[in-house]
């Protein structure tokens, strides 16, 4: 062994004291990053977008967290926040901080898809799309990135798409708004690499989720993106959530700027 292997291998995956706050995190992908980081002992914020359902799913990640049996985990809490309103991510920053005092980690899942051929596109669902893809993101990095620089340790990972590379053609700003956040966690981690802060993409490829029951329930295109998964299988949430605490904890330190696909090799042609 290495003299300067640590004794405990998985101990620089551990981020016990640390807070993070995932958007989106109610349920399927942003669900299962909340549980792989607060039972990695991080303390969650739990974002959702309001209503009686959200914040159903949002106290049952909440309930999860609490009954691990780590400390971290326990202080956790649910936040409501509707993105597509003006002041959205401003306005969850000053709550989580208020609450929690400081963030470390953000991950930024929280999106909204509104397929639309690209001459019907219209201007309502651009500025919706923008508005939670986009603004509120950016209000959150403004908020929270630069304190984490002062601390000297921070994690931001967005969650971008296989649209940004295969955009598909009623997914025009969906597509574009995956591209420009991963853009973003680009210049990110150039600018704060230096400073304890990296900054990471991760695209997810065909995950079995609500988004995209209606395609992987129809056959024939179910078949047909099956041929084209070296895997041979389409992915669950809980495969997003290893790659996610590689990222978010001490383990993946010396990655910074990455854009890691999970996608079974999608990617592959």
């Amino acid at each position: 062994m290495s003299q300067d292997a640590p004794a405990d291998p998985f101990g620089p995956f551990r981020l016990d004291g640390r807070t993070a706050l995932v958007t989106g995190a109610r349920r399927e992908i942003g669900r299962a990053i909340a549980l792989a980081l607060g039972g990695a002992g991080a303390r969650i914020a739990v974002h959702h977008a309001g209503g009686a359902e959200e914040e159903s799913d949002a106290a049952g990640v909440v309930a999860r967290l609490h009954a691990s049996p780590l400390p971290g985990p326990a202080g956790s809490a649910a936040f409501a926040a509707d993105f597509s309103k003006p002041h959205a991510g401003a306005d969850l920053a000053a709550e989580v901080l208020g609450a929690f005092g400081r963030v470390d980690i953000v991950v930024l899942n929280a999106s909204v898809e509104i397929p639309q051929p690209f001459e019907e596109v219209t201007g309502a669902a651009f500025e919706t799309q923008v508005a939670v893809n986009l603004r509120a993101g950016l209000e959150l990095l403004q908020a929270l990135v630069p304190a984490m620089a002062e601390r000297g340790w921070g994690r931001v990972l967005t969650i971008g798409s296989v649209q940004e590379a295969w955009p598909m053609p009623t997914m025009l700003v969906y597509a574009g708004s995956k591209a420009m956040q991963h853009t973003w966690a680009l210049a990110l981690a150039r600018q704060y690499g230096g400073r304890g802060v990296t900054a990471n993409n991760l695209a997810p490829g065909a995950i079995e989720t609500a988004r995209n029951r209606a395609q992987l329930s129809n056959p024939d295109s179910r078949a047909w993106l099956l041929e084209r998964i070296p895997t041979g299988r389409f992915g669950r949430p809980e495969d997003i959530a290893g790659a996610a605490l590689l990222l978010c904890s001490d383990a993946g330190a010396y990655i910074n700027g990455a854009h890691l696909h999970v996608d079974g090799g999608r990617m592959l042609g």
